[in-house]
């Protein structure tokens, strides 16, 4: 019997080749058929975009992270079909898992209609509240928050308002080039004109470059959003929320929207840095406290210097973490929300499950530099 299927579906693939040799010579824009399992969602995509771009375009918000192949946050396993795939890290996808048959959507153009089994999926958020759509926007304010972290504040000209979820970000287009950088908003959503960043600057950096070099006050940008699926859960249970760098920007903005949102839950963020230059916004997070009710931030600083006079938690944010969770809080129900770098996102994980926080209550937004 599954000799007989397999007979008649590869039958059908061939037809499908033969359909699609004829449309390529036609002319015609060649699609192919993705349907998602479990879920049963069924979408278009043309043969010259990625599945995850094409499930954007449709109302789709898949699991993922960096979009250039470098996170393995949108792996997903291939049941039937096959890709092309480009310029992706075989860090994010060994070979080992690419002739198993998992694939990356963000670097996976389809050859042919696929059957795509979906590894991290979250029935209520899989679909968009909010369209994708492109914006321009004027540039407010820029502010040195410390010596390799800067704020950028800009105003939408058009369209003049963004809908979006305190957690999600947006592609910036960076002028003369035709690259773009994701960076995750830090205001609230009840200012869905003005949108605020947390950005990271690195040395030779295409946008971060550009933002300490030479933007100004009136520059003009081009932004396309929001994307994301990385947001506070509708839930009682206690969280702990573990961030590092410009990481800082959707917890910040989670946690302003539950003071706005009068949300009550009992949260313990904690934030690691190298030294005491590195940190920012501490007095203003210790003030949350009687606004939250039931709120305690913890900074821990993993190389503190001499003149720091440092009092606080000492070492990688993972031990402090260690030190102040414990299995009791798991197993009551304990949901983690992670924002930085990879490799604390990666070490936070293991930490966690490790702790019994099952991988279905652990949701991360990995902060992945780009390479190109």
């Amino acid at each position: 019997m599954a000799d007989g299927f397999m007979k008649v579906n590869r039958y059908r693939k061939d037809a499908n080749r033969c359909r699609k040799d004829a449309e390529r010579e036609g002319g015609e824009r060649v699609s192919h058929r993705v349907r998602f399992e479990p879920v049963g969602i069924e979408i278009e995509v043309e043969e010259d975009e990625p599945v995850l771009e094409a499930a954007f375009r449709q109302g789709i918000a898949l699991a993922h992270g960096c979009k250039e192949g470098q996170c393995s946050s949108c792996k997903a396993l291939l049941v039937e079909g096959d890709t092309t795939m480009v310029r992706y890290s075989t860090f994010a996808l060994p070979d080992y898992e690419k002739e198993e048959g998992y694939a990356l959507l963000c670097r996976a153009y389809p050859m042919e209609d696929l059957v795509v089994e979906l590894l991290h999926y979250d029935e209520k958020t899989l679909r968009m509240t909010s369209p994708i759509r492109t914006y321009q926007a004027r540039v407010e304010e820029i502010e040195r928050l410390t010596h390799d972290i800067s704020r950028l504040a800009i105003q939408l000209t058009e369209p003049k308002e963004m809908a979006f979820r305190a957690g999600q970000y947006v592609d910036i287009h960076i002028p003369g080039s035709a690259a773009s950088r994701s960076f995750s908003m830090a205001n609230t959503p009840s200012r869905m004109d003005r949108l605020e960043f947390i950005i990271k600057i690195y040395k030779g950096g295409l946008f971060s470059g550009y933002l300490d070099e030479r933007m100004s006050v009136g520059d003009e940008l081009e932004l396309v959003g929001p994307y994301g699926k990385f947001g506070l859960r509708e839930s009682a249970a206690e969280a702990v929320f573990i961030g590092g760098g410009s990481g800082m920007a959707p917890l910040w903005s989670v946690l302003h929207d539950m003071v706005e949102q009068r949300v009550r839950r009992k949260v313990t963020f904690f934030y690691g840095a190298r030294a005491r230059r590195d940190l920012f916004y501490v007095d203003e997070l210790h003030a949350l406290s009687p606004r939250l009710g039931d709120f305690r931030f913890i900074p821990a600083l993993s190389e503190p210097l001499p003149d720091d006079a440092w009092e606080g938690e000492t070492g990688l944010i993972t031990d402090v973490v260690d030190r102040h969770v414990t299995p009791e809080q798991a197993r009551n129900g304990l949901e983690a929300y992670l924002c930085g770098p990879p490799p604390m996102i990666d070490a936070a994980m293991v930490l966690l499950q490790r702790k019994g926080i099952p991988e279905n209550r652990i949701y991360f937004d990995k902060f992945t530099q780009a390479v190109t």
